[in-house]
């Protein structure tokens, strides 16, 4: 193994941007921080919820917007997509086979 390969472990003084200064164990000496402990609003219990609400009330808006939108190009089709009964699905097979029987009997 190389010699020398890890850097000097040493105690470090914190200081936050509110004040608080303690020291803590790293490998530089200094080391300044937004927030700490002391400070932070979940720790501190000042916490306030963003109105997530307003996002998602903007987001819905926006996919409402981009419904009827068509990229330059491309032409919506409308497709049915309503699933058929199965009498439907056996008159569609009855109608498809009287068109080949007729192609067979003009050839």
């Amino acid at each position: 193994m190389k010699q020398n390969l890890h850097p000097e472990y040493q105690e470090t003084t914190v200081t936050c941007a509110c004040g608080n200064v303690f020291t803590v164990g790293g490998t530089s000496e200094a080391l300044h921080v937004d927030v700490c402990d002391k400070c932070h609003p979940f720790f501190t219990g000042t916490q306030r919820f963003i109105d997530s609400m307003g996002r998602v009330d903007k987001f819905i808006a926006k996919r409402k917007a981009a419904v009827g939108y068509v990229k330059k190009g491309k032409e919506k089709k409308e497709v049915d997509t309503n699933p058929k009964t199965l009498k439907e699905m056996l008159e569609a097979k009855k109608k498809a086979e009287a068109k080949v029987a007729e192609t067979k009997v003009e050839e």
